[in-house]
């Protein structure tokens, strides 16, 4: 079964974003490499829930984005198709991650789907 197991929130301002998500909720962060992409840690790998991401907004309209994790990113792309769903973007590279899409379902909603590559994970 299909998880969410990260979360991306676009901002306009994404330093004062994470200086707000870290003194209200606690949450920690890093930078992710030499990007605009914070990495957020939401609290204890030990207990519930999941981490995620700010990032710059690049659309007014860009809403928070769930990413779920899939064993295959092209069996997911052909079923999400399949389902009346619409890819949004070509296979992405992340490096030391795995590769990914972002699509919306019959409703509109963006998400992401990940397929983690094993190898970089260890």
């Amino acid at each position: 079964m299909a998880r969410v197991v990260h979360f991306e929130i676009s901002c306009d301002v994404p330093e004062r974003a994470v200086k707000f998500y870290e003194e209200v909720f606690g949450w920690t962060n890093q930078r992710w490499m030499d990007q605009p992409y914070w990495l957020i840690m939401t609290g204890d790998r030990k207990t519930p829930g999941i981490d995620g991401a700010i990032q710059p907004r690049t659309d007014f309209k860009q809403p928070v984005i769930n990413t779920i994790q899939v064993d295959s990113i092209d069996e997911t792309i052909a079923k999400i198709k399949e389902k009346g769903g619409t890819v949004l973007t070509d296979k992405m590279d992340v490096p030391k991650v795995g590769v990914m899409v972002y699509f919306k379902d019959p409703d509109g909603n963006i998400s992401g789907a990940m397929q983690f590559d094993r190898d970089a994970m260890m």
